[in-house]
């Protein structure tokens, strides 16, 4: 038996629970938990902003230990450090044939099995495929990736959604050259990834934008040069740090239309801007025709930062052992399962970076 954060139902409080997994099958892999990143996506699995079958063990951005491998599987062995991948690629769809295996169609097929369960016999289904909010997770091999060396698995949990996602939304999604001018809208983990993905792509100016002003400190510190308190003057002030003209690049981590629009109202006449929050159904986004012509502005989604984990995880790695990205900056509260709910209210009120449960 191990601990566990459960939701029982969508808009249930989480229960801390005793949950019994049972020993890795052909080709999966159990794992030791070191510890677990609480992300946005996670509060929206709680809400039925997205949705994924319940009663779940929630957490999906997580680094842990081998303790034992089912028939099959080679690609890492007991003792070995690991990264769990929540979204892997099948190498067979159709997105996976053109390259895009972020958008790969079997990525959670995983989700919608019974993984584990209740004491009371009650199944139990591994939300975003890798219930990290356990101490101890059974996945599919091809959900973890082998941790980077140099890295302390605690910091390498964050390597799994938050950073993925803010580097891969700068660097892949919105292709940020040297010299041009970056606007990043959200100082939470992945946002704060984001802003020190901008400063390595060589990026001459980044702005922060957040609805807190505690967070000044925290984004300056991750590369920002510049710091605006969202208003309803947000994107006139923008444009007023870069010129009149507006930003090259605007990154949305949010997820609200309201900050969408705001963000594709601060970039520059051709600019680009790259969503990464998740957004409800209710939040819709207006244009007018007569504008898109005008501005010529790009506005595009971005999916876990458009990114190849396998390929990513080891250039992240190289940056953090090289000091150009700190992985502990994103962090500002390390907590229990028991301190999610909490985590989740912060995320609600716009408090803090990534809280990250370490077991």
């Amino acid at each position: 038996m191990v601990r566990a954060a459960v939701l029982p139902a969508v808009g249930s409080p989480l229960e801390i629970t005793e949950i019994e997994l049972p020993d890795p099958g052909p080709g999966q892999v159990r794992v030791r938990l070191a510890a677990a990143g609480v992300c946005h996506s996670d509060l929206s699995l709680t809400n039925g902003t997205m949705r994924v079958p319940v009663p779940a063990v929630l957490g999906h951005e997580g680094a842990g230990t081998v303790t034992a491998v089912g028939e099959g599987v080679s690609r890492v062995a007991p003792g070995d450090g690991v990264v769990l991948n929540w979204a892997p690629s099948c190498g067979r769809c159709h997105a996976c044939g053109l390259g895009e295996v972020w958008l790969c169609e079997a990525a959670l097929t995983g989700a919608g099995a019974v993984y584990a369960r209740r004491a009371d016999g009650t199944g139990l289904h591994p939300g975003l495929n890798v219930a990290a909010f356990a101490e101890e997770t059974v996945v599919a091999a091809d959900c973890v990736l082998p941790a980077p060396d140099g890295v302390p698995l605690t910091d390498a949990a964050l390597l799994g959604c938050a950073v993925l996602t803010g580097y891969g939304a700068v660097h892949h999604a919105a292709r940020v050259r040297e010299g041009e001018t970056v606007a990043v809208f959200g100082a939470g983990g992945v946002g704060l990834a984001a802003l020190q993905a901008a400063r390595i792509a060589g990026a001459a100016q980044v702005v922060a934008v957040d609805v807190s002003p505690d967070k000044e400190h925290l984004a300056r510190a991750a590369g920002a040069t510049d710091y605006v308190v969202a208003s309803a003057t947000t994107a006139r002030d923008v444009r007023a740090r870069t010129g009149g003209h507006g930003v090259d690049v605007a990154v949305e981590c949010v997820g609200r239309a309201v900050t969408i629009r705001t963000a594709w109202e601060s970039t520059r006449r051709g600019g680009r801007t790259t969503v990464v929050g998740i957004g409800g159904k209710d939040q819709q986004v207006t244009f007018n025709a007569l504008e898109i012509f005008h501005w010529g502005r790009t506005l595009a989604g971005c999916v876990y930062g458009n990114t190849h984990p396998e390929r990513d995880v080891p250039v992240l790695a190289e940056h953090v052992r090289a000091g150009r990205l700190d992985l502990g900056l994103l962090v500002t509260d390390r907590i229990g399962l028991e301190g999610i709910p909490g985590a989740f209210a912060n995320m609600e009120a716009g408090k803090g970076g990534r809280a990250l449960v370490v077991f």
